[in-house]
């Protein structure tokens, strides 16, 4: 392996991290890269604050061969390098206390010994809790192959943890990647769900990640396994990263998949998380996907004539937010609103920060049904969504 100085280190090993997603939501958030070479990353926190992460790999060597990866084995050739964990802790508590970063996301390759690698990245971690005092904010990944003594000491160190599932089933895996084993990391899972009821938890909980179109699975696969997480597992939140081939692997001839397929599996994860859907209610496309040319809230909105249009000021919460253009920062500030005055125009619910363009169809003012708006471009402003919708 090439000798490389810390500042080589950063760029190559920060600029490796940016598959490993800690802040997606089916928006690229803009990186910035900070002085002294490495790459910082801003993030929403589980608290809701934005704070710069320092999001770096501790080595970009790996045993594995996953066909999608940019760091399959042997990829990384002359630029394989790795941190020692004393020097990756020294680095960040330095960026820390210039005030550049107020967090760190840490993964890895698999380098050499996937039980080497796991404990580097803890002994990283406790340098930083313990040497350091660092409280703040740590993400730690967990390798496939983690034991449980590792994954237990992990718990007790990180903020959050996660586990990329990769794909939504056995097959799928084996396509992508060949070495990893389904049903072992399925079990990473049920042992984080058994320590969760033993009171041992990550305070932010835990997450997950899928690449998106790397194989033939469909978006109901998807969101079947993802739900099924959610719902028995009491998993934080996932993540949804579309496939792009990458010269010299296995995978480079395939097609990109659309970022509009990620999207619309963020817009179907957000109504499971925090609107109040089951996987049942989603609705999906003939082969088994959602349809990209309307969001997923719309289109089941569409399919329920016989419950709209909802009356604003006096529908329920939970029926607010099966309205489109309204998410539960909206329903929430509606909820108040309707308390002081009757609400009666378009104008007062987009002070509110209604998306009217989208719910005009689906609602009534006082008893008034109302003209529907002009409404922007389907592919306008594809953050919205994650805002209010």
């Amino acid at each position: 392996m090439k000798t490389f100085g810390l500042d080589e280190k950063v760029k190559i090993l920060g600029e490796a991290a940016q598959y490993d997603l800690c802040g997606a939501c089916g928006v690229t958030v803009p990186r910035k890269r900070n002085p002294q070479g490495g790459w910082i990353y801003p993030a929403v926190l589980p608290d809701g604050r934005t704070a710069n992460l320092l999001k770096v790999l501790l080595s970009n060597h790996c045993i594995h061969n996953c066909y999608y990866c940019a760091h399959r084995e042997g990829k990384a050739g002359g630029s394989s390098t790795r941190f020692v964990p004393e020097e990756l802790a020294r680095l960040f508590i330095s960026l820390y206390q210039k005030g550049m970063v107020r967090g760190l996301f840490l993964s890895s390759a698999v380098d050499r010994n996937p039980f080497r690698t796991m404990e580097d990245m803890l002994k990283t971690t406790e340098i930083l809790r313990r040497r350091y005092r660092f409280p703040g904010y740590i993400h730690l990944k967990i390798l496939p192959e983690s034991t449980p003594d590792y994954i237990e000491t992990a718990l007790h160190l990180a903020t959050r943890v996660s586990i990329n599932l990769e794909a939504p089933g056995p097959g799928y895996l084996k396509a992508i990647a060949p070495q990893k084993n389904f049903e072992n990391i399925w079990r990473k899972f049920i042992l984080l769900r058994d320590y969760s009821r033993r009171g041992l938890a990550p305070r932010a909980g835990f997450t997950t990640q899928l690449v998106v179109g790397g194989s033939d699975e469909s978006d109901r696969e998807i969101m079947q396994t993802i739900s099924l997480l959610y719902q028995d597992f009491s998993m934080t939140r996932a993540y949804y990263s579309a496939f792009h081939p990458v010269p010299g692997t296995p995978l480079s001839e395939r097609e990109p998949v659309s970022t509009w397929r990620e999207h619309r599996l963020y817009q179907a994860d957000f109504l499971l998380r925090r609107y109040g859907f089951q996987r049942e209610e989603l609705v999906f496309d003939g082969k088994g996907n959602l349809p990209v040319e309307t969001d997923p809230k719309t289109l089941w909105a569409s399919k329920h004539p016989e419950l709209f249009p909802l009356e604003v000021n006096t529908a329920s919460y939970s029926l607010l937010l099966r309205i489109p253009g309204i998410g539960p920062v909206c329903a929430k500030r509606i909820t108040r609103a309707r308390k002081e005055t009757l609400l009666t125009t378009l104008e007062s619910l987009q002070k509110i920060g209604v998306r009217t363009g989208h719910a005009a169809p689906f609602l009534l003012l006082a008893g008034k049904r109302i003209q529907k708006p002009e409404q922007l471009s389907l592919f306008g402003k594809r953050a919205e969504f994650a805002a209010t919708g």
